[in-house]
């Protein structure tokens, strides 16, 4: 026992290991309370012996790690350390860097990330079974992922790294889809097929019915289709000249507080792009 100081509190020395990561054993819950492992076995390649590692094994070491902190795939040696807590979770082994890195390259040449696209639809259509709401608001947009690979292209903000596009549902933060892009990839290609993507992944019964995004998505077919669907949206518009004129021919008497003390105004104006 430790002698005690002035706080009214005693020390004492134990055994028992501790851990800074016992928050993972609730997303191991989570994880099997989706059934994730049973989703990946069934969608993703299979190892090539019975002595490789299965695909839930890949996949759940993959999470942890992130949700641990790790950037890298040599960040799984961290959770090496962990062993009481992996048997807790039921990830009883854990792959090495350089076989995760052979894997993901080998899943990415059998189908891997269709079979992944499939797992996500899936875990969605679950977790949203239980929603009452029929109607969503979907956020897409571009992140940038600065990355050191030699491989990887400057973003348009000087960085080396990717540019994935993601949708999110704002009800429930859930990724709906996404779409990995190289840094070099413009944000705003091909907008209204990854809408249609968004689309295509709603459950049945469900639907986008409000639509939010910058001015990667100010795009004449995008909003005519959103229009068509009856979506309601709202796209930051490209501050051209002719936009610039728009909005300085609006009368000062037209702005308006949407409520009393918002802090700022907005008005209406009617713009076209001509397509």
């Amino acid at each position: 026992m430790i002698p005690q100081g002035t706080l009214s509190f005693k020390l004492a020395r134990a055994e028992d290991r501790l851990t800074s990561y016992g928050g993972l054993s609730l997303l191991g819950e989570f994880i099997a309370a989706i059934g994730l492992r049973e989703l990946i076995e069934g969608n993703l390649p299979q190892p090539g012996s019975n002595r490789g590692y299965k695909p839930w094994e890949y996949t759940e070491a993959m999470i942890y790690m992130l949700m641990a902190g790790g950037s890298s795939l040599e960040d799984i040696r961290e959770l090496r350390r962990e062993e009481e807590l992996l048997k807790e979770i039921g990830l009883r082994r854990l792959p090495s860097s350089d076989a995760m890195g052979l894997w993901l390259r080998r899943m990415e040449a059998l189908g891997g990330l269709q079979g992944l696209e499939k797992v996500v639809k899936q875990i969605n259509e679950r977790i949203m079974r239980f929603e009452g709401r029929q109607e969503y608001t979907l956020d897409v947009d571009a992140t940038e992922v600065v990355a050191q690979k030699q491989e990887a292209a400057y973003t348009y903000k000087g960085n080396k790294g990717y540019m994935p596009v993601f949708g999110f549902l704002y009800e429930n933060s859930l990724c709906i889809y996404d779409e990995f892009r190289n840094g070099n990839e413009s944000p705003g290609a091909r907008q209204l097929e990854f809408y249609r993507k968004c689309k295509e992944q709603m459950p049945k019964g469900k639907r986008i019915r409000y639509y939010r995004a910058d001015s990667a998505s100010y795009q004449a077919g995008l909003i005519n289709e959103l229009e068509a669907d009856g979506v309601y949206f709202t796209i930051t518009a490209d501050m051209d000249s002719a936009v610039k004129e728009t909005i300085r021919r609006i009368e000062e008497t037209e702005w308006y507080e949407p409520y009393e003390g918002c802090g700022y105004e907005v008005a209406e104006a009617v713009h076209s792009m001509n397509r």
